[in-house]
């Protein structure tokens, strides 16, 4: 029988939290980020720099002897509640979690070594909305050079070495000085999308690809609930401060029934959310019942996240629809996140299998 999962926060964790939310609050204020996703250079690599060299936190999953700090899953998804409140532009998901769970596969210590610094940012170049177990684009091989496209590779930008899966059933490194990223259109302005072109790119084999591939999007699914509950929570948070404040009839807006109704139910499904994302934490950590867990907080995570962010978008009224104020931005996010992964309705059909409960 599987052990019953801890879904409370220890002090150091609650250490981490407050240390992180300092952090991004000295460099991630909801104006700067706006003004930063309107420049040419989206990503804010001070920020990243701060957190990754700084805090030590790009290596949280990368054991001690390859120069990480041997943590688990749970701190890391404390990391992402806070990047998720602040909407931060940097690529913590895509390397620290992602490309670093599929070296952590492959056994590749000189890379993750490089990649725990925080000094080379990695970034596994499969699309952003494949789920875990499915089928992704590969790269051709001809004499060991890889040629063809990759599109919707998140962060792909802001990527010192790109994670390159091929026809051969390999994964190999590819310097992203020898690959051509194009920037796409992407709905979230705060984790772009780019098409990686290869055209004879030199590639050094990491390992299998397909169990290094699943790892990475199980363990991204499993952690990105996290970053949904820290969209959710602070769109609770900023709609309840505001409802507090502003006054209708002389008297606040936050004491009319029907408000309170909604806002209660919001409350209700952010609690759960964060019981469901640090369930899944949690289970990626110690290894018991993972997959049943990602798939449990990823089919509720994304649509709590969107419903609490519309809620906000909507009760903040007219100042809401306004560029300047930062929900439009969460609300991108949010909408992004619903099918980063694999989308809430392919969570429940994967834990439909796994339960054995199939739709008739």
């Amino acid at each position: 029988m599987s052990s019953t999962p801890d879904l409370l926060y220890s002090e150091e964790e609650e250490a981490l939290r407050s240390a992180v939310r300092d952090l991004l609050g000295d460099h991630c204020d909801p104006a700067g980020v706006i003004t930063r996703v309107e420049s040419d250079a989206p990503h804010d690599l001070a920020a990243w720099k701060a957190l990754a060299e700084g805090m030590g936190l790009a290596g949280l999953l990368v054991p001690e002897e390859h120069g990480g700090q041997g943590a688990t899953h749970r701190e890391v998804a404390v990391v992402l509640e806070e990047l998720g409140r602040a909407v931060a532009p940097v690529p913590y998901l895509s390397s620290a979690v992602v490309a670093t769970e599929a070296l952590l596969e492959c056994g590749d210590a000189e890379l993750l070594g490089r990649l725990a610094s925080g000094r080379t940012v990695g970034v596994l170049a499969v699309g952003l909305h494949r789920a875990p177990g499915t089928a992704f684009s590969v790269a051709r091989l001809e004499d060991g050079r890889l040629h063809g496209q990759l599109t919707g590779i998140a962060d792909a930008g802001a990527a010192d070495v790109l994670l390159v899966p091929a026809e051969d059933g390999g994964l190999y490194a590819v310097a992203a000085a020898d690959a051509t990223v194009t920037p796409q259109a992407s709905l979230d302005l705060t984790r772009p999308l780019g098409t990686v072109g290869l055209d004879g790119a030199p590639g050094r084999r990491l390992g299998e690809a397909g169990p290094a591939v699943r790892r990475a999007l199980r363990s991204a699914a499993g952690l990105l609930a996290s970053e949904q509950l820290g969209v959710a929570d602070w769109a609770l948070t900023e709609t309840v401060r505001y409802l507090k404040d502003r006054k209708q009839f002389n008297r606040p807006v936050g004491g009319f029934q029907s408000l309170k109704h909604r806002l209660a139910q919001v409350w209700l499904e952010v609690v759960n959310l964060r019981a469901a994302a640090r369930s899944s934490a949690d289970a990626l950590a110690t290894g018991s019942d993972a997959e049943v867990a990602v798939a449990v907080a990823q089919a509720y995570a994304s649509p709590v996240a969107v419903r609490a962010v519309e809620e906000a978008l909507q009760l903040h009224a007219g100042i809401g629809m306004t560029w300047e104020h930062p929900v439009h931005l969460y609300l991108k996010r949010a909408k992004a996140d619903s099918i980063a992964y694999g989308t809430a309705g392919a969570h429940r059909t994967t834990l439909a299998a796994l339960v054995d409960l199939q739709a008739p």
